[in-house]
């Protein structure tokens, strides 16, 4: 990127603690880059999302990988794409920002000195907690359930989630793309926390999972009888994500901050 910051884009308040929350790099495409180009620099790169942006026609395409895999929807890299997008002055602040994805249009915009993230809802119906699972998280489950990508365990309490410490390698041979463990808070700051394990996504425990919200907000909405949380991811960095539930979408607002930049010389 190699550019300076855009003084345009003045609202500083949309700057998160830094350090904290999910890291991830956006990549500027100057031209089109097979999937095979993006997933090296992505293993290069090594952080938990490298996300990928192309201008075409007027439009952003984006999209993103970890070290290991291509994945269909992140909302990390997401609200990073669109905060470079607003920071670098190739869009102003105050207009939303759309990409075109592997999950479809996703739009991000700039409200009350958020970023909110316009994702569609991915509800879980419950099932027959498999073995292997009950066996991974060594836990006693109020309920599991599952959606077209995660299990989700609710647990007896914050404690629990906090204290996980999981069989990553049974986690691994499930055929999902992670595990999603959450319970209500007992702090009174928020409605529920979580934290979210996806080896098949080469990574252990993400740090913030904007994606597995769209699992837990129609969750808590069964289950609080409400439409809109403070959750909190309960990673080694943790993080703060306001959800709202919005018919059959999903917003997520979050904070960003830029902590480098650079040029890619391949």
């Amino acid at each position: 990127m190699g550019r300076g910051r855009n003084e345009h884009f003045s609202n500083k308040s949309l700057y998160r603690s830094t350090f904290a929350g999910n890291p991830a790099a956006v990549c500027f495409l100057p031209k089109s880059k097979d999937a095979e180009w993006m997933q090296k620099v992505a293993k290069e790169i090594h952080l938990p999302t490298t996300a990928f942006i192309k201008h075409t026609n007027g439009r952003f395409s984006l999209r993103w990988f970890t070290p290991s895999t291509e994945i269909p929807l992140c909302g990390h890299g997401t609200l990073a794409s669109a905060y470079v997008l607003w920071e670098m002055g190739y869009i102003k602040a105050e207009n939303p920002v759309s990409f075109s994805t592997k999950s479809g249009i996703l739009t991000a915009t700039v409200k009350n000195d958020w970023i909110e993230l316009d994702f569609p809802s991915a509800p879980d119906h419950e099932i027959n907690a498999p073995d292997k699972l009950i066996q991974a998280l060594g836990v006693v489950p109020k309920y599991v359930g599952k959606n077209q990508l995660d299990y989700i365990v609710e647990v007896e309490s914050d404690d629990v989630v906090k204290n996980l410490i999981p069989d990553i390698d049974s986690i691994a041979q499930l055929p999902i793309r992670g595990v999603i463990v959450t319970s209500r808070s007992s702090s009174g700051r928020f409605d529920f926390i979580s934290r979210f394990f996806s080896p098949a996504q080469g990574i252990v425990e993400d740090a913030v999972t904007g994606s597995a919200h769209c699992c837990l907000g129609p969750y808590w909405k069964r289950r609080l009888n409400k439409d809109e949380f403070i959750a909190y991811h309960a990673s080694s960095r943790g993080g703060m994500i306001k959800v709202k539930m919005a018919n059959n979408r999903v917003l997520l607002s979050g904070k960003a901050v830029t902590v480098m930049k650079g040029e890619l010389l391949v």
